[in-house]
């Protein structure tokens, strides 16, 4: 006999995020190859939300368990704002590593998925000052980049948390000015332009082949993206 789940179950719950441990006890088959279905198929995220719930279903199982044969479905709406993802954030507190080592490091979390790292000082125990270690990624590279601060710096141990961040939407505008093109990057939030911002690399290359400095480059192009877009004065 094969374990639970039966093979065609555990095929179909390939991507599903599962706990092996909740129902260790239980020698019985918990879902079915149509559950399964349903999860991998009409699911397109796996996290916790705030939503107002419409309606309650319940169904009944006929094999008695050592837990309630009950399964509960909400019906709801979410009341999150547009743009928000549920990420994660570890952090770590060294107090005895060599400096050097950090710029090491934080170019390894970011080759293995990293989306943010920021080192920030802080004061701990015994009076040392030491350095917390911030790392902001997506759940599904949580292991890769534990793995990465415990074996390439001197911590021992990391917090795990899960943040929810909300984004405005961001895309690259190609922009004209008299010394050239420039990328600028564009954010907009529910549908209005709240952000403009000048890519640096190719500023700086319209600057050192124009001979202008860079500052006044900046200038220019956010004139020329306000001219391009049609936005009304400068969002410097």
């Amino acid at each position: 006999t094969y374990p639970v789940p039966a093979p065609a179950t555990a095929e179909l719950l390939k991507g599903v995020p599962v706990r092996m441990d909740g129902f260790a006890s239980i020698r019985k088959e918990l879902v079915t190859p149509t559950g399964a279905v349903i999860l991998s198929q009409l699911v397109d995220e796996f996290a916790p939300i705030s939503m107002t719930v419409e309606r309650v279903g319940y169904g009944a199982g006929n094999r008695d368990m050592e837990i309630p044969n009950v399964l509960r479905g909400f019906l709801g709406y979410s009341e999150e704002a547009a743009g928000s993802k549920r990420l994660m954030l570890l952090e770590s507190n060294i107090d005895d590593m060599n400096p050097e080592l950090y710029g090491h490091i934080m170019e390894s979390l970011y080759r293995n998925g990293a989306l943010d790292v920021f080192f920030t000082p802080i004061q701990m125990k015994k009076n040392r000052p030491g350095t917390m270690v911030s790392v902001l990624g997506e759940p599904h590279n949580k292991a890769a980049l534990i793995e990465v601060l415990m074996k390439e710096s001197t911590t021992l141990g990391v917090r795990v948390t899960y943040p929810e961040r909300y984004e405005a939407e961001r895309r690259i505008v190609d922009v004209t000015t008299d010394l050239g093109t420039a990328r600028v990057k564009v954010a907009t939030y529910g549908g209005e332009v709240v952000n403009v911002s000048p890519e640096y690399d190719s500023c700086r290359l319209l600057s050192i082949q124009s001979g202008v400095p860079l500052k006044q480059v900046y200038t220019m192009v956010l004139q020329a993206t306000d001219a391009t877009l049609g936005i009304e004065g400068s969002m410097d």
